[in-house]
């Protein structure tokens, strides 16, 4: 259900269909990232292109444009940080794509409170982003999946068929599929 409702909510933040300038504001939605630093890609539900001074050139455009990335969100504001991290990751794509000076805030989007909450992309938060990619990369390098930490959360997420929380904490992967695949034998 949380799923879905998502789903609903990002239909017109992902539509490529829409496109919005109002006067030194221009809203551009769905539009990919990446980072060849940080080897990653992704989406940005909307970046806000506000004319300034500080900001860079656009192509077909006159002015500098500062980029602010906007995450949506079905639900309600946090306690961890993942939406705050998500953010800043995709900031520091567009600060490397666009060749832009850091972005110093971003906003998110929260459906259930309909309030769009300032996210200040501080050093702190950046440097969390930077080191969070290395332990990836450093798990990606050396073929190794983490365990997952099952949490209340985990029936809702989206990623519940590809984490596997249920899968057991004790034993191998192999043996889930052999004990999986005896038990549809039977059957």
């Amino acid at each position: 259900m949380h799923t879905a409702s998502g789903e609903l909510m990002h239909a017109n933040a992902h539509s490529h269909l829409i496109k919005e300038k109002r006067g030194d504001l221009i809203i551009t939605r769905s539009m990919p990232v990446f980072s060849h630093t940080l080897g990653v890609r992704g989406v940005c539900d909307v970046v806000e292109f506000h004319k300034d001074d500080c900001g860079v050139p656009l192509f077909g455009r006159e002015g500098l444009w500062l980029p602010i990335p906007i995450e949506y969100k079905s639900g309600k504001p946090k306690m961890h940080d993942a939406d705050r991290l998500q953010l800043c990751a995709q900031a520091l794509c567009l600060e490397e794509m666009l060749s832009c000076s850091d972005i110093q805030i971003a906003y998110v989007y929260y459906g259930e409170t309909k309030h769009r909450e300032a996210v200040p992309l501080t050093e702190d938060l950046r440097k969390t982003v930077c080191e969070t990619f290395v332990e990836m990369r450093g798990y990606y390098d050396r073929l190794y999946t983490p365990r997952v930490k099952p949490t209340k959360g985990c029936a809702s997420c989206s990623l519940n068929d590809n984490c596997l929380p249920k899968l057991p904490q004790e034993g191998r992967v192999t043996a889930y599929i052999k004990n999986a695949l005896a038990e549809d034998n039977k059957q």
